[in-house]
């Protein structure tokens, strides 16, 4: 006689949810995802506050630059730090800085009324905290879930942030209004405290560590990378992507005052049009790397994405934008998924927080270049304009070098070394 449970059909590991099945990783996931909801109704009203008291798509980039920049810096420190210490304790610590800094930013804008500079010290002040706890987070992650949930647990956490990224500005977009931005802001300021309860619930196993100075830690890591054909190439592919694709993102709100009109609805529903399509992917990721390879969804996701901005950047209102922006942040963000996929399953434990961080390093380094450059030209040529050639750059490079060299993603595929 056969029992019940012989024929109770396996749990899927591959499915979207299967990290779920982790207490401890759902319990930082919700958290974080309330942290990330605050996060975003405070990013949105920033930018809004930024683009409409300035008029200048340069501010409205410096602003979001600020928040990346350090990571060029720090990002090396933070990876180190976290392959050396206690992952938890560091991201709690960070945690409780970004959360007073938040509250300080609201009794500013309670007081008074700051200008871009005071906006930009904060960005940066929180960038330089993010830059040093976000290794540590990313770095956890699989130590919350077995191994072959891992990109379960990648695409739910990048869910949870661009889930985050669509309740924040819809929130923002009916609250802005009747409370001010001072409200705003003190709602993200208490979101964090979601984020130390759940951290505080949890136990992670103490890790074996080499003592070893920061400096030759962060060398360590860079020859690591460097040694690994699979994470250089998936190296160069990030940062060619976020040269030229990333800086649509800090640039809404900009878009909007400079080219739609303006109106700080408009930014919530086109930063929410983004979020949806980064959390369909974030849902999807799982299922489409067991059905495709990884080499693939990062490899069509980068001829893609262009497509989809330059649709945005050729959309004669919002309503049409709306769209556009849907499908770019889903491919803009099954990309950096797989970069993200592609460093989590090459780098041992005892490297992990360093690979992660030159991921953070490229990524936060070379976004902040690039708004430093499309800002400051969307002012003279227009937003559309920078949007659009951007887009057809990266489109005919990514072409060229597929036509010229078929197998040049190969490497990502490869067997990681050490093996």
């Amino acid at each position: 006689m056969t029992s019940q449970t012989s024929t109770r059909p396996a749990p899927d590991k591959s499915s979207a949810f299967a990290a779920m099945r982790s207490p401890s990783f759902a319990r930082v996931w919700s958290g974080g995802f309330v942290s990330n909801v605050g996060t975003w109704m405070q990013a949105t009203a920033l930018s809004y506050y930024t683009a409409h008291l300035t008029g200048s798509a340069a501010w409205t980039a410096v602003v979001a630059a600020g928040e990346f920049a350090p990571t060029a810096f720090l990002g090396p420190i933070g990876g180190a730090l976290a392959d050396r210490y206690s992952r938890k304790t560091i991201f709690m610590s960070i945690t409780a800085v970004q959360g007073a800094l938040a509250a300080v930013l609201t009794w500013i804008m309670a007081t008074s009324t700051p200008g871009a500079p005071v906006i930009a010290l904060y960005a940066l002040a929180n960038g330089c905290a993010f830059a040093i706890g976000f290794p540590a987070f990313q770095s956890v992650m699989p130590e919350l879930v077995p191994p072959e949930s891992l990109s379960s647990a990648i695409g739910l956490s990048s869910a949870s942030w661009n889930f985050g990224r669509v309740v924040g500005p819809s929130v923002t977009a009916l609250l802005f209004a009747p409370l001010g931005i001072a409200w705003i802001l003190g709602i993200n300021a208490m979101s964090f405290a979601a984020v130390l309860l759940a951290l505080a619930t949890i136990k992670i196993p103490r890790r074996q560590v080499i003592p070893q100075a920061i400096l030759a830690s962060i060398v360590e890591g860079f020859k690591f990378v460097r040694n690994d054909a699979g994470l250089k190439l998936m190296i160069q592919a990030l940062a060619w992507n976020t040269l030229w694709l990333a800086p649509f993102i800090g640039l809404i709100s900009a878009m909007v005052e400079k080219e739609f009109g303006g109106g700080q609805n408009a930014v919530s529903w086109l930063i929410t049009a983004q979020g949806a399509g980064a959390v369909v992917t974030g849902l999807y990721f799982a299922k489409t790397i067991e059905r495709f390879s990884i080499e693939q969804v990062m490899t069509f996701s980068m001829f893609a994405c262009p497509v989809t901005l330059i649709a945005y950047g050729l959309a004669p209102n919002v309503w049409v934008a709306i769209p556009a922006l849907f499908l770019a942040g889903l491919l803009y963000f099954a990309a950096l998924s797989s970069f993200s996929n592609i460093a989590q399953l090459r780098a041992p434990s005892e490297f992990r927080g360093r690979v992660l961080s030159t991921v953070q390093v490229v990524l936060g380094s070379v976004y902040a270049i690039a708004l430093g450059i499309q800002g400051p030209l969307g002012d003279v040529f227009g937003v559309r304009s920078v949007t659009v050639a951007a887009a057809l750059i990266s489109l005919a490079g990514v072409v060229v070098i597929r036509v010229r060299n078929p197998g040049a993603t190969r490497a990502v595929s490869s067997t990681p070394q050490g093996s």
